[in-house]
């Protein structure tokens, strides 16, 4: 049995390693002790929520960051990045080695910047898996998740047809990207538990996963029962 999509594009902060609570929620509160002393940081939760809505939005709008504030934020988080390396969700490794294995490709589509997701993924196991591409931080802001440009530009490299891919991402702009380059979407359930977005999820969704697994089932085909 043939593959259901012959390419995923995967989201990499909390849907392949959990990252908001090892990286980027502290990166902030430290950017917000400098930055907005004596201002109430946001609970995890809220720091999520704040990141599904879109972040720059959050930072902009919310907090009013000038850009020198937004450069200060962008260093500290690139600190963190930079000497903080957080754990793949267990599984989730074994499922792209055996997509690939089935002759899936696999690009990366991610508000992380490229050299530091690719440094995750070889420090997660020798001999290490790498994806086949990564769109990170480093484009500029009209080709970063949602546009478009990051999922046009694989199926272009890939010579690989909208209806034979698949986006998976944790979070709106994940699905957003996927709406507008005329993709299947389907969530990330696996990292995190907040209502707003789960509700979210599964309305917008072509496929909820709660489980590694359930991706698994969705992009794996089952092996031939055995006689």
């Amino acid at each position: 049995m043939g593959l259901r999509y012959r390419c995923i594009l995967i989201d990499h902060d909390d849907t392949a390693v959990d990252s908001t609570a090892a990286v980027h929620y502290p990166a902030h509160l430290e950017a917000l002790r400098e930055l907005r002393p004596g201002r109430m940081p946001p609970t995890r939760e809220q720091w999520l929520l704040r990141n599904f809505h879109g972040i720059m939005d959050y930072l902009e709008g919310d907090l009013g960051m000038t850009k020198a504030e937004l450069a200060r934020e962008l260093e500290i988080w690139r600190r963190w990045t930079g000497s903080h390396v957080p754990p793949f969700f267990p599984g989730f490794l074994d499922l792209l080695a055996d997509y690939r294995r089935h002759g899936g490709l696999v690009a990366v589509i991610s508000h992380s910047e490229a050299g530091v997701i690719e440094g995750h993924y070889r420090a997660a196991q020798d001999p290490p898996f790498v994806p086949d591409l990564i769109f990170g931080w480093e484009h500029e802001a009209v080709k970063r998740k949602p546009s478009p440009w990051p999922v046009q530009e694989a199926l272009r490299r890939f010579a690989c047809p909208s209806e034979d891919a698949l986006v998976v991402d944790d979070l709106k702009p994940g699905v957003l990207m996927a709406r507008a380059a005329g993709v299947d979407f389907a969530a990330a359930g696996w990292s995190h538990r907040v209502a707003e977005i789960e509700e979210y999820m599964k309305a917008h969704a072509a496929a909820y996963c709660a489980r590694i697994d359930d991706l698994r089932a969705l992009v794996i085909p089952p092996e031939p029962a055995r006689a």
